[in-house]
């Protein structure tokens, strides 16, 4: 536990940042391997299989992360002002609730599958198995949900350790797994989603065990499983407001997705390696983001109100630090980075990921701006301008993808995502000044 209310901000930012890097790190090197290891075994359509799902995929996870922020934030405002029987109300509740939501959202993807994936244009050649795939999937969210849940808990009390050392063991389950079911038991692209969902399931038990033996904050005996009714509604509208921005920029994703997957099998296996790329070098920026929200939160919660500005102007200055080196290392492996997450017969995909890069690398620094800015506003409570930058962002994003990846291929997203991302950060520096402008007033 993190007790961020004290000492510096800038050492509890880093420090509860690192782990949750490392670990993302860690996760992201799996959804490599995993791309890897399908693309070499099972080709270019099976590639294409799990890279059409993956943005369904990341809906469903980002929803359930988005629920569990906006209940961290809750239980990180309880442990900031010491209310820790409130704090077992907010887990015990949330915990419940979503249970609920998890199954629903099961039985309705499993049973949609086929029109989700027509909805998004899979290409013919890989429909089939992305149907096997992404039911399998959503078999794993009933764990996938119940994992994000805890280990948001556990960070909202400033334990940012714990959860990622749990998802680092269940990343190597999850490779080992697909080298047993797909390079020796030749399952198809069915036992990699198989590989995934056990490799949740893992995750979720470790999760459960720990906080019953080792975190007495959050565990609760038979009589407190209960829902709170103002807790409840509170969560619902922070989580909901939350979730919608966390969901908000997969749907965007899958709409871009649909207008890549209109460029052919090959532009989809380009694509999906290049959003791998993106994924590494965007998680430290959002790992510092969700340290400003902690902290924030707990200051909050404690009346600290000059250590909550305070967070957001340590978190800028560490984010800013890393652009700098990641795009300089993008600019320098963009090469050898496409040839490894391609298939070996495929150069016109390392051709046009190659270029992709070229050009995204220098657009980095803006998520390490908007991944501060929006944390500060999550720490306050500030969950519907997140969504409605967010929404603007994507909005934006997928109406300029629209237009330019059919003029000139994938290199389009890249310029679609800055334009989305300009426009994202004006908003928020304008509800920020708005903010700073109001506070003087009343001073």
């Amino acid at each position: 536990m993190r007790n961020m209310t004290e000492g510096s901000i800038g050492r509890h930012l880093i420090q509860y940042a690192v782990p949750m890097i490392l670990g993302n790190l860690f996760q992201l090197t799996y959804n490599a391997a995993d791309s890897v290891i399908i693309g070499k075994f099972l080709g270019e359509n099976a590639l294409a299989a799990v890279a059409t799902s993956n943005p369904v995929m990341t809906i469903m996870i980002l929803g359930a992360s988005g629920i569990g922020i906006g209940a961290s934030v809750i239980m990180g405002k309880f442990y900031g002002a010491k209310d820790h029987a409130a704090l077992k109300r907010e887990f015990s509740t949330t915990v419940i609730s979503c249970t609920v939501f998890s199954l629903l959202v099961f039985l309705l993807g499993s049973l949609l599958t086929p029109e989700i994936l027509t909805l998004i244009h899979t290409p013919p050649a890989a429909f089939d198995m992305a149907v096997s795939y992404l039911r399998i999937i959503f078999v794993g969210f009933l764990f996938s949900f119940q994992y994000n849940i805890l280990s948001h808990a556990m960070r909202s009390i400033g334990d940012s350790r714990t959860p990622v050392v749990f998802l680092s063991v269940s990343c190597v389950l999850n490779v080992l797994l697909d080298l047993l079911l797909i390079g020796v038991l030749r399952l198809d692209v069915a036992g990699a989603a198989w590989a995934t969902t056990a490799s949740e399931a893992f995750s979720m038990v470790l999760s459960i065990v720990w906080i019953e033996k080792k975190i007495p904050l959050l565990s609760l005996s038979r009589g407190e499983y209960t829902v709170d009714k103002g807790l409840l509604a509170e969560t619902m509208k922070s989580g909901f407001l939350t979730a919608l921005q966390q969901a908000a920029q997969p749907i965007g994703k899958v709409l871009i997705q649909s207008a890549v997957n209109l460029q052919g099998v090959v532009a989809i296996g380009a694509f999906n390696a290049v959003c791998r790329v993106d994924d590494f070098a965007c998680i430290p920026a959002q790992s510092i983001g969700s340290g400003i929200m902690t902290c924030a939160a707990q200051n909050r919660g404690a009346g600290r109100w000059e250590r909550v500005r305070r967070s957001l102007t340590a978190g800028l200055c560490i984010a800013l630090c890393y652009f700098p080196m990641i795009c300089g290392v993008t600019l320098l492996f963009r090469g050898p980075l496409m040839r490894l997450l391609t298939p070996e017969d495929s150069p016109e995909m390392v051709r046009m990921g190659t270029a992709y890069l070229a050009v995204k690398a220098w657009f980095f620094i803006m998520p390490c701006i908007l991944n501060a800015i929006q944390g500060y506003f999550r720490g306050l409570g500030k969950m519907a301008v997140v969504l409605l930058a967010t929404v603007t962002q994507i909005s934006v994003r997928t109406v300029c993808v629209w237009v330019l990846v059919p003029r000139v291929g994938i290199v389009g997203e890249a310029w679609g995502c800055f334009t989305g991302w300009m426009c994202q950060l004006v908003l928020e520096l304008s509800v920020l000044m708005f903010l700073n402008r109001k506070k003087e007033e009343k001073t």
